[in-house]
């Protein structure tokens, strides 16, 4: 057998241990298969880049080393054109520079009012743009220690310009986004820039709040847990830091809100412009699952274990079908009768004993949703685990009855099932914000989506150093077994070497199950997954995971946050040591969380030597805190002990170490314990920075990260995110994919892997042999090409879909604002225009302007309307004939018509309530409206229909008017009982309506049968569903306020009924 050219690889040559199976090799060309071992070309090390603490000649050598080296197709592209471009406002930046490192703090912080008050004499944003990046720039080098770098100012240029900033790991996004945050708070609107999490939204207002607080803006961060009064207060800040579920909420809530004073948001206009960061996963990734506010419905829990024990009855492909794809089971026939005979019913889907949901919901549970995959059983609770970041969301259900069918299979409580009261997708709440940019490492691959839903380019700016990260070919196994057995081998080759290693995982039972494997090699490693004794200690994982020797197996790294340095990460591991050293002094209380075997993973890292003066300065510490801990009666929870430290931590970074030490000097007689941890904090900081430093460069020399990723993503960009954490700021690394033709991806999209154990069976007898090269490349490339697509359309339909419910939501919600944040007179004019249109409604149902009054259906006219005023109309017109109508109809002509007091002479006259310039005035508009609306078909009796719609109206609206003022209530407590009715007659049938368009969506999928466009269709009846939605909460809120005026009750009994 000929040999075939050696692969690039990462020093597969073993001589001291065993040698691995050598992988397969296919080519597009006529294939060599060749077993080997190749040589990898030496990794060459750049030294390592450091955020700050650099002067601008020396970083602006640096920052040019970027721009050599491209090659002709990427000088030719659109990017590169568009970011040569930028580089225009990085020389006027630069060219600012000198003249603002001259300028003193105050001077420095004067610069925000002189933008401001330039912004209101008529300048731009562009106008400034220039010079407020350099005065960001000067900020952050000042208050942070760091200095954006040329292709950070290009960053910040294109977040300012609602684009999306496509930047790999570690070139430093959240610097980046201060620069276009300040510049746009400085219009005094609100700037929202959006994580993923609490965790890195809290990071990040007070990392880089300390810029925008130096500059004069104020800072507000949102956090789950706050009060209504602090995201009010947080909301009113420059700038607010929060999540994108918290924001999605909040925006809810205040859309459900009863009265002006429970909104937290900036109403009118609560949004201006956001900055999303891992904008990919948030408005993609997170795209197909909608934000749900739900309300308890009265199902009945008791069947969802009923239906749990029928669907273990059940089997699959005889008594029902399995769609892997799209999630969904049919029941065979078969399987429908052995279920109606199971649960003695003649109908699964008969209406007064609807079983067909519950055995859906169960054989759906049963089937797509496995423990320590989609979700964790802790405390009696089935907890989701977020298929992207791996984390808990133990606020989150499933909706639709889901999530109760869970917890009946794992015998759980069945908590009450729910009903959504309001819903919103992300993709509409960030098409709320007028101007809107975003940042990742991953979009390219997206920016044909982001383009036609967002109209966002994706800009690729370009890294500060070259990255010289090495991507070897993806190796294919015919089964589990040999990919898991591969993975373990080359695990324990990088740790003989003192390579660290991140592997990635899909889920919590694959992470324990190499952990396993690893174990029993004896190999010391850190999980990373859902379970509390993993989650706990995630940042310590991160913060150790690019140490020599360092294992780390880990559930999705998407959104965790935290880059992996290598060496370690000196301030995680810097407060490590403190709290080691000083947590049991503060508190007796152990981690509220079961603690892994610690020692297994750090007991072959080198240890950190902590000079003396630090260690000095550790025992003062805790010495002092020994103290602080006892005296008092001070018993500290573990928590708390922890914020504590962490508190002191943060006051280190803001301050310098003459003011801690005259802060410690001041309170020297009142135990300074703050300030100390502060104090001692930097010291050992440096130490931890010696070390991490010279272990980095070991590493370095050894090859950098390397990562494995251990299953194929659905989609390219996550892949490229687990990819991206090796590699960062020009340092060396290396990824390897091994993929198994037994991987959950390749039974979902139906792939055909028959060919590939085909091959491999001719080659040799052993199924766990890899096979790599160009033929299985194309193969698996196509694969996810063709989910993106999968996925894409189905958020394509989604979004389409909501854009319907997306313009009833936002005329919904417009009026519900007004009601709320309103004048009196508003709500007046709202309860007076409803009237009118229940009296349009009423009359137009019952006329016809070509036909004669005598045709009309006026018996039926006249019962509907006594029916609207109930007791208030009975009285007047209870001896009203249709004869007497008629003759009043009849003879228009003979009537004189004065519009501030119209009637017809043979019917009551309204009531003398249109008193003063105001109520006469909106006499005058309500009868112009009538005269020139399109309400009214054209015909020979259309002035006789105008006519009486105008009596029928301003007798309605009289008579109100007469009884409330009879009521002798003050015109605050009416507005009050006004209002009220008014939103919540209106938030009773949008949530009807809710239900009713989620109905809809999942019905007309059936009319595709008929050769019917579903979309079209769910336009039409969702907009007739819309119409009388909106007709019924007229006609009920006029009929509620009449009744209770006309017999008045206590306000809750008004609506509890």
């Amino acid at each position: 057998m000929s040999t075939a050219p050696a692969l690039l690889s990462i020093n597969l040559l073993k001589p001291s241990l065993p040698q691995p199976r050598s992988p397969t090799v296919l080519s597009a060309k006529p294939p060599l298969f060749v077993f080997r071992f190749s040589s990898s070309p030496s990794f060459y090390s750049l030294q390592q880049r450091r955020f700050g603490r650099i002067t601008p000649a020396a970083a602006s050598v640096k920052e040019n080393l970027g721009l050599y080296g491209k090659t002709l197709s990427d000088f030719m592209s659109l990017n590169n054109w568009v970011v040569r471009d930028y580089y225009r406002l990085v020389r006027d930046v630069n060219a600012f520079e000198p003249w603002i490192q001259t300028l003193s703090d105050e001077q420095l912080t004067a610069k925000t009012a002189e933008f401001k008050q330039r912004l209101r004499l008529g300048e731009t944003l562009a106008d400034i743009q220039a010079e407020a990046f350099a005065v960001v720039r000067e900020a952050a080098r000042r208050k942070l220690g760091m200095r954006h770098f040329d292709v950070q100012i290009i960053g910040g240029a294109v977040l300012h310009d609602g684009s999306i900033a496509e930047m790999k790991t570690g070139e430093g996004k959240t610097l980046v986004s201060t620069l276009a945050a300040y510049l746009n708070a400085l219009t005094g609107k609100g700037v929202h820039v959006v994580t993923v999490n609490d965790y890195l939204a809290q990071r990040d207002a007070e990392w880089m709040g300390r810029v925008h607080r130096f500059l004069g803006l104020s800072v507000g961060l949102i956090q789950r847990g706050m009060t209504a009064k602090e995201r009010r207060s947080n909301y009113q800040c420059d700038i607010t830091y929060t999540n994108n579920s918290e924001l999605g909420f909040d925006y809810l809530r205040d859309n459900l809100a009863a009265s002006s004073e429970e909104l937290v948001m900036r109403w009118p206009k609560p949004f201006h412009f956001a900055i999303v960061d891992e904008v990919d996963s948030v408005l993609i990734d997170e795209g197909r699952n909608p934000l749900l506010i739900s309300g308890e419905a009265s199902e009945d829990a008791a069947r969802y274990p009923v239906a749990a024990k029928v669907a273990e009855l059940l089997v699959r492909d005889i008594h029902y079908k399995v769609e892997l794809k799209d999630n969904s089971v049919e029941l065979t026939e078969e399987g429908i009768a052995l279920t109606e005979m199971a649960l003695e019913t003649n109908d699964l889907w008969n209406e007064n004993d609807p079983w067909a949901r519950f055995v859906m919901n169960a054989l759906k549970a049963k089937e797509f949703f496995r423990q320590d995959v989609q979700y964790i059983v802790r405390n009696g609770k089935a907890l989701i685990i977020n298929e992207l970041t791996g984390r808990v969301e133990e606020t989150r259900r499933w909706s639709d009855g889901i999530h109760q069918a869970v917890e009946a299979k794992e015998g759980l409580k069945i908590q009450a099932d729910s009903v959504v009261v309001a819903q919103i997708t992300y993709q509409s709440l960030f098409k709320l914000y007028p101007k809107l940019s975003g940042m990742t490492g991953t979009a390219k691959t997206e920016e044909k989506e982001f383009l036609k839903m967002f109209q966002m380019p994706v800009i690729e700016v370009p890294t500060n150093l070259p990255n010289i990260r090495i991507d070897l070919p993806i190796q294919a196994f015919a089964t589990a077994r040999g990919k898991w057995e591969y993975v373990r081998q080359e695990v324990e080759y990088m740790f003989r070497l003192g390579r660290p290693v991140l592997v990635g995982t899909t889920s919590v039972e694959n992470s324990e199950y190499l952990s396993h494997l690893l174990k029993q090699r004896k190999i010391p490693h850190s999980v990373l997954n859902a379970r509390p004794k993993y989650a706990a200690r995630e940042a310590e994982i991160v913060a150790q995971a690019g140490r020599k020797y360092a294992i780390t197996i880990s559930t999705n790294m998407a959104g965790r946050g935290t880059d992996i340095i290598l060496g370690g990460n000196p301030k995680m591991l810097a407060k490590e040591i403190i709290e080691d050293s000083l947590l049991s002094f503060l508190t007796q209380e152990g981690p509220d969380f079961e603690v892994d075997d610690k020692a297994l993973s750090q007991k072959v890292l080198s240890k950190i030597k902590v000079g003396s003066s630090s260690l000095a300065l550790l025992a003062k510490a805790a010495l002092m805190a020994k103290y602080v801990g006892k005296s008092e009666g001070k018993n500290w929870t573990y928590q708390k002990a922890k914020s504590i430290i962490s508190e002191s931590v943060e006051m280190s970074q803001s301050m310098d170490l003459e003011e801690l030490r005259r802060l410690i000097d001041e309170q020297s007689e009142m135990y300074p314990l703050g300030p100390s941890i502060a104090l001692t904090y930097l010291s050992v900081l440096k130490d931890c920075e010696v070390h991490c430093f010279n272990e980095g460069s070991e590493v370095k020399k050894l090859g950098g990260l390397h990562v494995i990723g251990t299953s194929l993503h659905e989609s390219r960009r996550i892949d490229n995110q687990l990819r991206g954490r090796a590699g960062r700021q020009g340092d060396p690394g290396s990824t390897r994919f091994m993929v198994s033709l037994q991987d959950e991806m390749f039974q979902k999209f139906n792939f055909d892997t028959e060919w590939a154990v085909k091959l491999i069976s001719k080659i040799t007898d052993d199924e766990d042999t890899p096979i790599e090269g160009d033929v299985i490349l194309k193969q698996l490339l196509a694969l996810q090409i063709n989910a993106e697509k999968y996925f894409f359309g189905i958020r394509k339909s989604l979004v389409e879909f909501d854009e319907v419910l997306e313009v009833q939501r936002k005329h919904v919600y417009d009026l519900r604002q007004l009601i709320l944040t309103g004048d009196n007179e508003s709500c007046s004019q709202h309860i007076l225009q409803y009237m009118q249109a229940v009296v349009d409604e009423i009359v137009l149902g019952n006329v016809d302007p070509v036909k004669h009054p005598k045709h009309w259906s006026l018996d039926e006219l006249l019962k509907e309307f006594i029916a609207i005023g109930g007791k208030l109309l009975h009285d007047s017109f209870s001896g009203i004939t249709k004869e007497a109508l008629l003759k009043s109809l009849a003879e228009p002509d003979k009537l004189t018509i004065d519009v501030n007091n119209f009637y017809f002479p043979d019917l009551p006259k309204p009531p003398n309530a249109f008193r003063g310039i105001r109520k006469k005035s909106s006499l005058l508009k309500r009868w112009l409206a009538i005269c020139s609306d399109d309400l009214t078909k054209e015909g020979r009796y259309k002035a006789n229909t105008y006519l009486l719609r105008k009596y029928l109206g301003d007798f309605l609206i009289a008579s109100y008017l007469d009884v409330v003022q009879g009521s002798c209530h003050d015109d605050i407590y009416v507005k009050e009982i006004e209002r009220a009715v008014l939103v919540k007659t209106l938030d009773y049938f949008w949530r009807d309506h809710l239900v009713n368009m989620n109905r809809l969506s999942s019905a007309v999928n059936v009319r595709s049968f008929g050769h019917r466009n579903p979309l079209e269709e769910y336009k039409i009846d969702g907009c007739r569903f819309f119409i009388s939605m909106l007709s019924a909460t007229r006609r009920l809120t006029v009929e509620i306020l009449l009744q209770y005026w006309s017999s008045p009750m206590e306000s809750q009994e008004l609506f509890s009924s």
